[in-house]
């Protein structure tokens, strides 16, 4: 079976979805010039012109990779993003687009690391911490007790007990390989989350105080912590019923040191 084309896979997306509320203002915007015949990387340069962006790159097809080049020194050297026709690039790029000062942080990370240490078969610490977080990361806006209880992964108590204290917080999906997997839902899909620490309001101070906070060691301790998708209050009809998260398979209790 072939693989679908973009406009097919674009299509499959629900921008109603709770955790897409961020990007569904462009995000439609990209799909649609997809669906009407622009490739992905063409899609992604028209709707950042149009809404006067400047994340501080260009997106380019895939072809302008050079063979043999690293993916991740070529955007640091060159500043465009080599984009394929599918969802995972299209993701990406959308969070190029809202998320510009983190990213720019990951790829600088990613091309120093490598410009000191070669590609290697194996990426290392650092570079594990940044392909974790840049596929599947998460920022989380909240009080401090929706903080502690999900640090020591208290489900019931993150989940059930502090429920209406949820309403006070906000989870920003960063990863695009997580948001590609959450175009067709499943239970098990876990986000590594960024607790932020201080008072932030926006999307854009998200952006500016994780870029800030995105140092090399800091990424090398693997801060994050895992976070069921589905699980957040409000972001999945199964979830009203508080059985849901007695799946210890998906919603695990912290390891015992």
């Amino acid at each position: 079976m072939s693989e679908p084309s973009a406009a097919q896979a674009l299509a499959a997306i629900d921008w109603q979805r709770p955790w897409l509320a961020p990007l569904a203002v462009l995000g439609p915007q990209v799909a649609a010039r997809v669906r009407a015949g622009a490739c992905v990387a063409d899609a992604l340069n028209a709707a950042m012109d149009c809404a006067g962006l400047a994340p501080g790159i260009r997106f380019a097809p895939q072809q302008a990779l050079p063979a043999g080049e690293a993916y991740e020194q070529f955007v640091h050297g060159q500043r465009r993003v080599p984009t394929r026709d599918n969802l995972h690039d299209f993701f990406n790029g959308l969070i190029w687009l809202h998320y510009p000062a983190t990213k720019r942080r990951l790829n600088d990370l990613q091309a120093r690391a490598i410009a000191a240490q070669g590609v290697g078969a194996v990426r290392g610490p650092l570079r594990d911490a940044v392909t974790v977080f840049d596929e599947n990361g998460a920022v989380l806006l909240a009080p401090q007790p929706l903080h502690e209880a999900l640090a020591a992964r208290q489900w019931r108590r993150l989940c059930v007990e502090l429920r209406p204290l949820w309403r006070q917080a906000r989870l920003l999906v960063l990863g695009h390989a997580l948001l590609e997997k959450l175009v067709s839902p499943r239970k098990s899909i876990t986000a590594h989350v960024y607790q932020a620490q201080e008072a932030i309001k926006s999307e854009a101070m998200a952006d500016q105080a994780l870029a800030r906070d995105l140092s090399a060691p800091w990424l090398a301790a693997k801060p994050f912590n895992p976070l069921p998708i589905l699980g957040v209050p409000g972001w999945w009809p199964e979830n009203e019923n508080f059985c849901f998260y007695d799946d210890s398979l998906v919603f695990r209790s912290a390891r015992v040191a």
